[in-house]
């Protein structure tokens, strides 16, 4: 049964810190430094297609900075990933919210994958979509995408026989705040 809450539409993106990260909101300013994580072939096995060129990254943050799609029915949430030792830019996350759920995505840079960077970040995220008023929050996922599948686990989703695009929907509900 879903439960039915309205989300708070004016609620902004802010910084989120962690034991470990510190989760920034993402601005134009950072595509240099997005860029020089995200340029990696490898961040795409499982997604598909290829980087994007820095014309395009810097194109794509101007867009979602906007905080809304164009026709107002999706409120997007993106965060550039930050070690908080060194403030050196390791990935991002995002939370687009729909109604009362939100879809999370996460990417964490190829050189700092396999310390739990990505469960802390998209834990954080959890949280934050949480006191929005976010009743449902969920992934889509590669069937081979191991990782990915670990760090939805630990945010508390499970696999559903839904799929889209050959990818794995992920459902759960956030803790509450």
């Amino acid at each position: 049964v879903r439960r039915r809450h309205r989300v708070a539409r004016s609620l902004t993106t802010t910084p989120i810190d962690t034991a470990r990260l510190r989760l920034d909101p993402i601005a134009v300013d950072d595509a240099g430094e997005l860029f020089a994580i995200l340029d990696d072939p490898a961040l795409h096995t499982f997604i598909g297609g290829s980087p994007m060129t820095r014309d395009a990254l810097e194109k794509w943050i101007e867009f979602v900075v906007l905080s809304r799609s164009p026709d107002g029915t999706e409120i997007w949430r993106n965060w550039v990933v930050r070690r908080r030792d060194d403030l050196r830019v390791i990935g991002t996350v995002q939370a687009t919210i729909v109604g009362d759920e939100a879809t999370l995505a996460w990417t964490i840079g190829s050189a700092s994958q396999g310390h739990g960077f990505a469960k802390e970040a998209a834990a954080a995220a959890v949280l934050w979509v949480a006191i929005s008023g976010v009743v449902w929050v969920r992934a889509a996922i590669h069937p081979g995408h191991h990782a990915s599948a670990a760090v939805a686990r630990s945010i508390g989703l499970a696999p559903t026989t839904e799929t889209v695009d050959g990818e794995v929907v992920w459902r759960g509900v956030p803790p509450t705040a």
